[in-house]
């Protein structure tokens, strides 16, 4: 194997990365819930986020106070009409148009609201007059932005939930429920003709919740995993995320909707939960969210929607404590009430504080004192290895150099290669502990693995 890069240039190549990053990572969006009595002023929210990656905000509502605190801070701003209006907007124009006077005037373009979504999970809601109302509502809303002058500024659409879907395993086989199925062409005819996303929330905490297997866990943290191959594309998948959102790819085309653009309105994983909970904890969470914004930063993409990353809203800013249920729904968090980090995902910048930021920029971790390198710890299996090579080369770093030709083939085994790729995907991925956990077979290393 050639001699790996310098620390030196190393650092000049995550340096360049970095710089490259912040200036467009507009795919990366939280979920501000406010179930909750604790949370911070929305003007200390507003700072907190300009000091992170984050360029997108989620609203529940339309609370007036925060968004009028989100004012010339370039951040994008989804609002959102309750499940409890959605009546009232189908019925009455007029109530669509004293929304739009209400929630939106007053604020837009200072306050960037670029999407009002109606109603959350309406079609999961079993409420058949409720599912009937939706589109008219959004048709409503729709047209008050037109008469506003703001129609297609501010996109309208609603949020699913993944149970839409009859079937997604394999991805390829993703269809809706086909008794959703007049509704569903109705509303993604409205999606089609706006130009208006298709909200969705995919869950793999839930998934693995329900397959509790250590190679599901794997497979749902974007840990190194044998993958799953899908028997109709024999594309063979490596995350769930992935799978998910690739299932509903292949929904929306199997209607005919191959044009309708899919945007992840919420996911997460909780860091705690109740004794009898599957999956909650500190580390799973850490892994998912820090692994999902290196998955996104990629911009890899999903096999069926290459080269590009899908926006996605993560779940959630803070906690909500007033939320009802296990524990987990009140432990999604990503910040405390106090402002602090409740894991580092990422997220953040390194060297600014929240009160001194100015505009959303991709976070620098702190530089290493010392170089360090990824490797495998000692007594890793052959199997284990080819696992973590194939992770590692799935997630968009040039495997190129350790193909036959390449400067990097000689040595030209397993153990050899997959030193290779983990350290790359390391070195390119953040440098962040978690970057180099590969479902805890690798370890961090002062030493050159090339030394000798």
């Amino acid at each position: 194997m050639a001699t790996l890069p310098s620390s030196s240039a190393l650092f000049i190549f995550f340096l360049f990365h970095v710089l490259h990053l912040t200036n467009c990572e507009p795919f990366i969006g939280v979920n501000y819930g406010q179930v909750a009595d604790n949370l911070p002023p929305p003007e200390a929210t507003a700072k907190l986020l300009q000091s992170t990656a984050i360029e997108k905000v989620r609203l529940f509502g339309a609370d007036p106070a925060i968004i009028k605190a989100l004012a010339n801070t370039g951040v994008g701003i989804v609002i959102g009409a309750g499940n409890g209006d959605v009546p009232a907007l189908a019925s009455d124009p007029s109530f669509a148009k004293n929304w739009i006077n209400s929630n939106v005037l007053p604020f837009y373009p200072a306050s960037n609201i670029i999407l009002i979504t109606v109603g959350n999970e309406v079609l999961f809601s079993g409420d058949q007059n409720l599912m009937n109302q939706l589109l008219p509502a959004m048709q409503n809303l729709n047209n008050a932005l037109n008469e506003a002058s703001l129609g297609g500024k501010i996109k309208v659409s609603t949020v699913h939930a993944m149970t839409l879907l009859k079937q997604s395993d394999p991805p390829s086989s993703g269809i809706f429920d086909p008794n959703i199925a007049d509704l569903m062409k109705g509303l993604l005819e409205f999606n089609n003709a706006t130009g208006s996303p298709f909200p969705i929330n995919p869950y793999p905490f839930f998934a693995y919740q329900s397959d509790p297997r250590p190679e599901t866990l794997a497979f749902c943290l974007f840990q190194p995993n044998s993958g799953r191959v899908d028997s109709g594309t024999k594309i063979k998948y490596t995350n769930m995320f992935d799978a998910q959102l690739d299932a509903v790819r292949s929904a929306l085309n199997a209607m005919g909707f191959s044009g309708v653009e899919i945007v992840v309105a919420e996911t997460g994983w909780p860091y705690k939960g109740d004794a009898n909970e599957v999956g909650p904890s500190m580390e799973n969470a850490k892994a998912y969210v820090g692994n999902l914004v290196t998955h996104l930063r990629s911009k890899v993409g999903t096999p069926l929607m290459p080269g590009k990353s899908v926006d996605t809203y993560l779940f959630a800013l803070y906690d909500e404590d007033l939320k009802p249920g296990p524990a987990s729904e009140r432990s999604f968090g990503l910040f405390k009430p106090d402002l602090s980090m409740t894991f580092d995902a990422g997220l953040s910048k390194a060297s600014e504080a929240p009160s001194t930021s100015k505009s959303p920029v991709t976070p620098s971790p702190k530089p290493q004192k010392a170089a360090v390198w990824c490797v495998p710890k000692a007594g890793v299996s052959d199997a284990q290895l080819q696992a973590n090579l194939d992770y590692a080369c799935g997630q968009g770093i040039d495997c190129s150099s350790i193909q036959p030709g390449g400067a990097c083939f000689e040595p030209n085994t397993l153990a050899s290669h997959a030193t290779y790729a983990m350290n790359l995907l390391y070195q390119t991925a953040g440098r962040n502990p978690w970057n180099c956990d590969f479902s805890q077979t690798a370890t961090l290393s002062s030493n050159n693995p090339n030394d000798g």
